[in-house]
């Protein structure tokens, strides 16, 4: 248990700090999903939610973290606060566990005045979100919202352990995961404190930001055949080389990219076979990331990309394979929660900062079930899933003072 401190910054960075100790590689911050430090973390944050003066907490079959404070009578309905307190494999301190202190943080300043709302507020800290254990996708936060398939459940980690495996291990009972699903009437709104995981708030020298949608995502495998041929006897204008076909190819991905300012286009994989010093390449296979808030957007330009890596194989006289690895649709947030956080930041005589979320956050799912909001917060370098993961208490400090603003003017009739 920790000591509140005289900040909002204060007291959340020493939760932080504690936190930080729970991880099954000693020296560095990992806990994934169902791990004993994840198991442990489960009940630190029970305890802090305790501790802040939530009137009840609880953990669900999945092994979200619950704590209510009630509004000015008990039953209403709930603005929910939360994030995960999962991480990747040797992950950063912050991203996700922010979001989850801060909710608690902005309970802990409320108790504190003996102040009710018109509404409950309920602090989440779902448990997989960062999908890096299992093969699954945010199940905690979409059991919440009603969307998870069950068959999610029987998704194996690399030991061959399952989710509802590893659940029932635990002490969950899995068979209760159809009744977690909130009934949009007793929820009012669903918000998000995150690191940015990008530079861009930090070039522009703000603390905080609000998100506008996170972006939809289209990934495809690429292969670029050609000819293989001797490197010291093909004369260069009758060689059909897949590597400078597919380079041209990543060259016009990038291009493409940079011409639209919410668009990024990533070519993360490339291989070239054989591979061998003296022989031209034959084959090429890369991968290729298009992301976007808007899907209208994000699908015009994967046609131009097509379009354009087609025109490069047929000058060249190569073959192209494209092979669609999944699509996923843009999750606009709520225009009602964009304003108030934007009108909270501004109270603090910061400028708003409207920006699009490229990584996906459990927001994702919860706006399948109310309006969702995000607040993204500087970190150094835009760094993120790393141990250099920083932001400065300071930073910590205006982000729960805005969004305890957010919820001290939050309208639960919108």
């Amino acid at each position: 248990m920790t000591t509140p401190s005289s900040s909002l910054g204060a007291s959340a960075y020493q939760r932080l700090e504690a936190l930080r100790a729970y991880t099954d590689e000693p020296g560095k911050i990992t806990r994934l999903y169902l791990s004993p430090s994840h198991i442990k973390s489960i009940d630190f944050i029970v305890d802090e939610m305790r501790n802040a003066g939530c009137d009840s907490v609880h953990v669900d079959a999945l092994g979200t973290v619950v704590g209510r404070y009630e509004g000015k009578t008990s039953g209403l309905p709930a603005l929910l606060i939360g994030s995960h307190i999962d991480t990747v494999v040797d992950g950063g301190a912050y991203d996700g566990a922010l979001g989850v202190i801060a909710g608690i943080g902005v309970v802990e300043a409320l108790h504190q005045k003996g102040e009710r709302l018109d509404f409950a507020i309920e602090v989440l800290g779902f448990g997989d979100e960062e999908n890096v254990r299992f093969p699954a996708n945010l199940t905690s936060s979409r059991a919440l919202a009603g969307t998870l398939d069950e068959a999610a459940l029987d998704a194996r980690d690399e030991q061959g352990i399952s989710i509802r495996e590893a659940l029932t291990a635990n002490g969950f009972d899995p068979s209760k995961m159809k009744s977690l699903k909130r009934d949009p009437k007793t929820v009012i709104g669903y918000v998000e404190i995150h690191i940015e995981q990008g530079p861009v708030l930090e070039a522009e020298n703000l603390a905080v930001g609000v998100v506008t949608a996170i972006n939809g995502a289209t990934r495809w495998a690429l292969t670029v055949k050609g000819e293989p041929g001797h490197a010291g006897t093909v004369p260069m204008n009758m060689r059909h080389d897949a590597l400078t076909a597919a380079s041209e190819m990543a060259l016009a991905i990038e291009r493409i990219g940079r011409a639209h300012e919410t668009v990024v286009a990533t070519v993360g994989r490339f291989q070239a076979y054989p591979g061998a010093v003296n022989v031209i390449p034959g084959e090429v296979r890369f991968s290729l990331d298009t992301r976007a808030p808007d899907d209208g957007l994000r699908e015009k330009i994967v046609t131009m990309i097509e379009t354009e890596c087609k025109a490069i194989a047929a000058r060249r006289h190569l073959s192209l394979r494209i092979e669609p690895l999944s699509s996923a649709k843009a999750t606009p947030m709520a225009s009602h929660m964009i304003a108030g956080l934007s009108d909270a930041i501004g109270r603090r005589q910061i400028t708003p900062r409207l920006l699009p979320s490229g990584a996906g956050h459990d927001a994702m799912a919860m706006a399948a079930l109310c309006p969702a909001g995000m607040m993204f917060v500087r970190c150094r370098g835009g760094i993120s899933h790393s141990p250099l993961e920083s932001m400065t208490e300071s930073d910590c400090d205006t982000a729960i003072e805005v969004l305890l603003d957010f919820v001290r003017h939050f309208d639960p009739k919108r």
